[in-house]
């Protein structure tokens, strides 16, 4: 089967994250399964315009404002002529809206998160508005006849708002550590956040929180890992028993997850929280923000979800930090989420119910 994806990173942009994590593992598994995988993206300084990336093809052209039109023009010039069967337009706040220009191959939509209330954090005023109330409904809504896919509950009532019912909810996947590290907790109660350094993460949340909670248990402390633009801010703003790592290895950042006794997540909105899911794979229950992505993930890993605001936050640090020190959790493997096979099988499934039933029925019985 021919699978085109259309996506505005790849995973060699310096700027990719979570999702773009998920599409490269989901990618990878249909390629070793036999599938043609063509991933459209936008370029990348120093990397080809086409390259082989475990087992399916990277295309790319234009940047993060322009890819959405580059693609458009690849498609009538190339990508329709390259027999594809399935067209996967992956909704990262602007939309490719593929539907609209691709006529003769099923294309079905995946979506991580909505933007929302994160427009106010990452653009300025009245592009915020724009972007919050004009832009964003008028892209989802193009999708009310589309079949769309969304890896939580949150994200499917995110985008159910916008008058698109034709939702399926898919997991989310996780690469739990090869071996739980042989980290004793800190003598100290310890906090860890682990985010990047952007507004819409809140990284002043957690140390407003921190000194909230920290009235009641004074030898209280809290690492804050993660680069981004942000980073000197939240160093200004650093008190007496925060750490501020900045960027570290993975296996720092595993090291300090699993030191810590308690890690706090202050995020806007997630589609998941897969930081949430990090921490609980090496032992560290979570206090989140009852927010979406961040409330399933925190609640699939048997963590707690409280108002989010700084004091609420700040209030039951204290009450679930003595609680976990006096009952440690054992870590959970995939912390709440699925095995990147199980997740490969399930999108695979989901999306190809877009396809004519003689042709679902020929590859699930070519899969079995």
């Amino acid at each position: 089967m021919r699978i085109l994806i259309l996506t505005w990173r790849d995973l060699a942009n310096p700027a990719a994250g979570g999702a773009e994590v998920y599409t490269e593992q989901v990618a990878k598994r249909w390629a070793a399964q036999g599938h043609q995988i063509t991933l459209f993206a936008a370029a990348v300084a120093d990397r080809p315009i086409a390259e082989k990336v475990d087992g399916y093809t990277v295309v790319r052209g234009g940047n993060r404002y322009t890819v959405y039109r580059r693609a458009r023009t690849w498609w009538k010039r190339v990508g329709q002529y390259q027999g594809f069967d399935l067209v996967i337009d992956m909704i990262n706040t602007v939309a490719f809206e593929a539907h609209t220009w691709i006529k003769d191959v099923p294309t079905v939509a995946f979506i991580h998160q909505t933007c929302e209330e994160i427009w106010a954090h990452n653009s300025p005023w009245p592009a915020s508005l724009l972007g919050r109330y004009v832009l964003e409904p008028k892209w989802l809504r193009s999708y009310r006849d589309q079949h769309v896919l969304a890896v939580s509950e949150s994200t499917k009532a995110s985008i159910e708002r916008f008058g698109v019912h034709n939702v399926t909810v898919v997991p989310e996947g996780f690469d739990p550590p090869v071996q739980v590290p042989d980290v004793r907790k800190e003598e100290r109660p310890t906090l860890v956040w682990c985010a990047r350094l952007v507004p819409y993460k809140r990284p002043l949340d957690a140390i407003e929180a921190f000194e909230i909670a920290r009235r009641q248990i004074p030898d209280l402390q809290l690492w804050m890992i993660g680069g981004g633009p942000d980073l000197e801010k939240v160093q200004a703003a650093a008190t007496d028993g925060v750490t501020v790592f900045g960027r570290v290895s993975e296996q720092e950042k595993v090291r300090l997850m699993a030191a810590a006794h308690v890690h706090i997540a202050t995020s806007v909105r997630e589609g998941w929280g897969l930081v949430v899911t990090e921490a609980a794979a090496v032992g560290t229950p979570t206090v989140a923000y009852d927010v979406p992505g961040l409330r399933d993930s925190t609640r699939a890993a048997d963590g707690v979800v409280v108002p989010a605001s700084p004091m609420a936050l700040g209030r039951w640090i204290p009450t679930m930090m003595k609680h976990w020190r006096e009952n440690p959790v054992a870590p959970q493997p995939f912390g709440g989420a699925h095995s990147w096979d199980d997740v490969a099988r399930e999108v695979f499934l989901a999306a190809i119910s877009v396809l004519p039933a003689s042709a679902r029925l020929r590859l699930v019985h070519d899969a079995a």
